[in-house]
C-alpha cells in the first residue's frame, strides 16, 4: 500500500487506529490537526500527567508512523490524497458529504456512533452505551446473576470499529483502481459492536425459536486463583470437558449429564485444586491434557511472558520509548518467476467475476472453522470474493453442530444457526485430508485459488504436507494466512486457542469485571477481531502482489490481534508504571457511568430492566441535571467538573438509581435521550432487530436456508455507498454443495468423483459416527 495517500481527519481511538493500520502497511498517512490539536494527545486512561507540548503515550502508538499538518494545508492534501478518514470530531467543518463532492475521486471514510444515516444519527453516545444497545453487555451471559451484568472493559468499540474502517477503507480502494471513482464508507460503531460482542444471536432464535441464553452465569471453570497469580481454564467442546475432570482427578463428573449445561455448583472443587498450585504447574497440567489455557495478563506482566518476549511481540516506540504491540501480523513474501505468473493469472480468472462488488474476482480457500477464521472469509464473501469453505465428510466444520439440534431431525448438521450466519455466499467443497488421496486433490484444486486461509493448530499442516512453500508448487504467487491462536513458533505454539483464552493471554479479562472479584472473560472479542486483523494482514499482502506479482506467507496470530486492541494497558503501564484494573461499569472517559435499575414494566426480567447512562463532559452532566428536574443534590457546584463527579460517584450512583427506579426504562431513555445525555436500554441481543436504527440502515437482511428455513442475517457495520445493496446473495451452502462442479475444474470425471465419494473422501452427507 506504499502508494496509498491518507489524510487522518478523525479524533479519539477509532480513526486514528484505522489510519495507523494503513501507515502500517505503508501508506502514506498525514494526520491534520486545528491549533488545540486532536484531544488524544492529552488523554492517559490513567490520568498521568502530559507535560505541556508533549503527546500521551497511547497517542504516540497510534501516530508514530503519520505526519503531520495543519488544517490550513488541507485542501491541497485533499487534492492530491486517495483516502480520508473523518469523525464527528474532526477538524474541519465540511461533512463527509461534502469532502467526496469537492474531490469524487476520494474514498471518504466516516466513522461515528450510529452511522451517518438513520434516526439515530445525531444522537448522543458512548462506548458504554453503544454496548449496551447491541446486547453486547448481556449478550453472552457475562458476570454473576445476583449482580448488574458487566461490560467489555476497556475502549474495545474503539477498536474494533477502527478495524472494520481500515478494511472498507482498503476494499473501496480496491474497487477505485478499476472504476477510477471513489466513494463513501460509512461504519457504525453500534453495528460493530452487535457483530462482535454478540454471537449471532438473532440468526440463532429465528431459527431454533429460542434465545442462545436465559440466564447469566460465571463459566467454571474459567478465571481461578493459583498460589501465585491468576490464570484462566476452559472447555470449548465436550472432548474438554472429559479430559478436564480427568486432570482434577474428578472423571466421574463427566458422566454426568447436566454438568456439560451448568457447572456452577462445582466451582469449590475446581477453585480449590487451582489454589493448590502455582500458575506454571496448572498450565503445564492443562496442556498435556489440552485444556485450553493461559496466564491472566495485564499491563504489568504481558511484557514479561515467555511467548511474548521470544517472540518480540512488544517494541519500544521510537517517540517516547514505550512499549508497544508490533503489528499484529506478519508478512513474507515469495518472489514468483515470470513463467508461473501466466498460470496464476489463468487460475485466477476462473473465479466468479462481479466487477460492481470489490473483491469480485478474488478466490479464496477457507480451511477453517468456529468463528474467527470463518468470519474472515465471510466480510470477503459479503463484498464479492468467491469463497470456498472446505470440510469433509467425517470433519465438518464444528460450528454446524452449535445450537443443540438433536440428530435426530433430517440433515441435523445443516440447521445450525452460527453456521449459517458466519458463511452466506460461500461455496462448501468437502474432502477428506485424512486420506492421501484427498491430500492430493486439495493440492491440485490450491492452484485455482488466490488466497488459502487456515486456523489449524501449526504441526496438522506441515503434517499433512500442505505447509506454504508445498503449495507454492501448486500456485507460485499463492498468498496463505495463517491463523493459529499464539503463532507459528513460541513456548505457546501449539496451546489450543479459544476466544477465552485469547483474551486471557492479551489483557482484555483482565479489564473487565468488577474491582472485588475475578476479571471475567469477555468470552466474544478474541475470535471477530482475530478475523478482522488476518483479514487486513491479507489485504496488505494482496495488495503487494498487486503491485510486485508476489506470493506471501500471512501469520495472523489471533493473540497478536488481541495484545493490538488491549495496547492501553501495557502502554500506560511501560510509559508511566500505571497499572490499568476492571472497574465493573465505570469509565474511563465518563462520570456517572453505570447501570441503573428501572421500574418494572410488563414481564420483562431483572436484566431488561437495566438502562445505561453515561456523562462524558460537562455539557452533558448539565444536560442530565436540567432532565432530573435540577434536584438540590445534583445542582452542587463541587459535581460541575468530571474530577468532582469521579470523586462523588457512589453517591451520584445513589441518587441517580432513586429516579431511575420510579420511572419504567422508556421514560428514562426518552427523558434523557431528549436532552442530549448518552442513554441506552440494556437490550438482549436477539431483540437487535427492534431497533429503529439498525432498521433503517438494513443491517439485517432475511435470507431463507432451504433446510433450516428463513432467518434474518446481520450484515456489515459499513455501508459503501456505490453498493452493494444487499451483502447476502445467496444462503450457507450445504455440505459438500459445491464438491462436484469445483473438482471438475481440476479435469475429475463423473466416475471418478462417484469413486471418490464411495471411497468417503468426498459427500454431500454427515459420514456415520462410530
Amino acid at each position: 500500500m506504499k502508494h496509498l495517500r491518507v489524510v487522518d481527519l478523525s479524533t479519539w481511538i477509532a480513526g486514528a487506529y484505522c489510519t495507523k493500520l494503513l501507515a502500517d502497511a505503508g501508506a502514506e498517512v498525514t494526520k491534520v490537526e486545528s491549533p488545540p490539536g486532536d484531544p488524544l494527545r492529552r488523554w492517559s486512561a490513567s490520568g498521568a500527567d502530559i507535560a505541556p507540548g508533549e503527546s500521551g503515550a497511547l497517542f504516540d502508538f497510534l501516530h508514530a508512523s503519520k505526519r503531520f499538518a495543519a488544517v490550513d494545508d488541507l485542501d491541497g492534501l485533499l487534492a492530491s490524497a486517495d483516502v480520508v478518514v473523518w469523525s464527528r470530531d474532526a477538524p474541519v467543518s465540511r461533512t463527509p458529504g461534502e469532502i467526496l463532492a469537492a474531490q469524487p475521486h476520494l474514498t471518504v471514510t466516516a466513522i461515528t456512533p450510529f452511522g451517518l444515516s438513520g434516526p439515530w444519527a445525531d444522537r448522543a453516545a458512548t462506548e458504554f452505551t453503544l454496548q449496551a444497545w447491541s446486547g453486547g453487555i448481556i449478550g453472552l451471559a457475562r458476570g454473576a446473576p445476583e449482580l448488574p451484568p458487566v461490560c467489555v472493559g476497556g475502549q474495545i468499540g474503539e477498536w474494533l470499529s477502527g478495524a472494520f474502517a481500515a478494511i472498507g477503507t482498503v476494499a473501496s480502494r480496491r474497487r477505485a483502481a478499476r472504476s477510477g471513482e471513489g466513494e463513501l464508507v460509512d461504519v457504525s460503531m453500534l453495528e460493530a459492536l452487535a457483530m462482535c460482542l454478540t454471537y449471532y444471536p438473532v440468526t440463532y432464535h429465528d431459527q431454533l425459536g429460542r434465545p442462545m441464553r436465559r440466564r447469566r452465569y460465571v463459566p467454571t471453570p474459567g478465571v481461578g486463583t493459583a498460589k501465585d497469580g491468576l490464570v484462566g481454564l476452559g472447555v470449548g467442546t465436550g472432548q474438554q470437558w472429559l479430559d478436564f475432570a480427568a486432570l482434577v482427578g474428578h472423571p466421574e463428573w463427566g458422566e454426568n449429564p447436566k454438568y456439560f449445561l451448568d457447572r456452577t455448583e462445582l466451582a469449590p472443587a475446581i477453585d480449590a485444586w487451582i489454589a493448590d498450585r502455582t500458575v506454571d504447574e496448572v498450565l503445564e497440567l492443562a496442556s498435556a491434557f489440552r485444556i485450553p489455557n493461559a496466564p491472566i495478563a495485564d499491563g504489568a506482566n504481558v511484557a514479561t511472558l515467555d511467548h511474548f518476549v521470544e517472540r518480540g511481540t512488544f517494541v519500544k516506540n521510537p517517540i517516547d520509548g514505550a512499549l508497544n504491540p508490533d503489528v499484529p501480523y506478519r508478512i513474507t513474501t515469495t518472489p514468483t518467476p515470470n513463467s508461473a505468473r501466466k498460470v496464476a493469472d489463468t487460475a485466477t480468472k476462473r473465479a466468479e467475476n462481479d466487477p460492481s462488488l470489490p473483491f469480485s474476482g478474488l478466490r479464496v480457500l477457507d480451511m477453517t472453522a468456529y468463528w474467527a477464521g470463518p468470519f474472515a472469509g465471510h466480510v470477503l464473501a459479503m463484498l464479492g470474493a468467491e469463497v470456498i469453505h472446505l470440510e469433509s465428510p467425517s470433519r465438518p466444520d464444528g460450528v454446524r453442530l452449535v445450537g443443540g439440534v438433536p440428530q435426530t431431525e433430517d440433515r441435523y448438521w445443516e440447521r445450525g444457526p452460527i453456521f449459517s450466519a458466519l458463511n452466506t455466499n460461500k461455496k462448501s467443497l468437502t474432502v477428506d485430508l485424512a486420506d492421501p488421496r484427498g491430500v492430493e486433490l486439495l493440492r491440485r484444486f490450491v492452484s485455482t485459488c488466490d488466497v488459502v486461509l487456515e486456523n489449524y493448530t501449526p504441526r496438522v499442516l506441515d503434517q499433512l504436507g500442505l505447509s506454504h512453500e508445498s503449495l507454492r508448487e501448486a500456485r507460485p504467487d499463492l498468498v496463505m494466512v495463517r491463523m493459529p491462536g499464539f503463532g507459528l513458533d513460541g513456548p505457546w505454539r501449539e496451546r489450543a486457542a479459544f476466544a477465552f483464552v485469547i483474551e486471557d493471554a492479551s489483557g482484555l479479562t483482565a479489564l473487565t469485571g468488577y474491582p472485588d472479584q475475578l476479571p471475567i472473560e469477555p468470552y466474544c472479542v478474541g475470535d471477530p477481531n482475530a478475523g478482522l486483523h488476518a483479514l487486513f494482514g491479507m489485504l496488505v499482502a494482496l495488495a503487494r502482489r498487486d503491485e510486485t506479482g508476489e506470493g506471501a506467507l500471512v501469520e495472523a496470530a489471533m493473540v497478536d490481534a488481541a495484545v493490538n486492541v488491549a495496547a492501553e494497558q501495557v502502554i500506560e503501564h511501560s510509559a508511566y508504571g500505571a497499572l490499568l484494573t476492571r472497574s465493573g461499569n465505570r469509565g474511563p472517559r465518563a462520570a456517572p457511568q453505570g447501570l441503573y435499575e428501572a421500574a418494572g414494566d410488563g414481564p420483562r426480567t431483572r436484566d431488561e430492566r437495566w438502562v445505561a447512562i453515561a456523562v462524558a463532559d460537562d455539557a452533558q452532566w448539565s444536560a442530565l441535571v436540567g432532565a432530573l428536574g435540577s434536584p438540590a443534590w445534583a445542582s452542587d457546584a463541587s459535581l460541575a467538573t468530571s474530577d468532582g463527579r469521579v470523586r462523588a460517584h457512589d453517591r451520584i450512583d445513589e441518587l441517580l438509581g432513586e429516579w431511575c427506579r420510579a420511572r419504567s426504562a422508556d421514560e428514562i431513555v426518552a427523558c434523557l435521550w431528549d436532552a442530549g445525555v448518552p442513554v441506552a436500554r440494556v437490550m438482549q441481543p436477539h431483540d437487535q432487530p427492534s431497533l429503529a436504527q439498525l432498521e433503517a440502515r438494513a443491517f439485517f437482511e432475511s435470507v431463507d436456508h432451504p433446510v433450516a428455513g428463513p432467518a434474518r442475517y446481520s450484515t456489515l457495520p459499513m455501508r459503501f455507498s456505490r453498493g452493494p445493496e444487499h451483502l447476502h446473495r445467496r444462503h450457507a451452502p450445504l455440505l459438500g454443495e459445491h464438491t462436484a462442479e469445483l473438482l471438475a475444474e481440476i479435469g475429475l470425471t463423473p466416475s471418478e468423483l462417484d469413486a471418490l465419494e464411495a471411497d468417503g473422501i468426498i459427500g454431500c452427507a454427515l459420514a456415520a459416527r462410530t
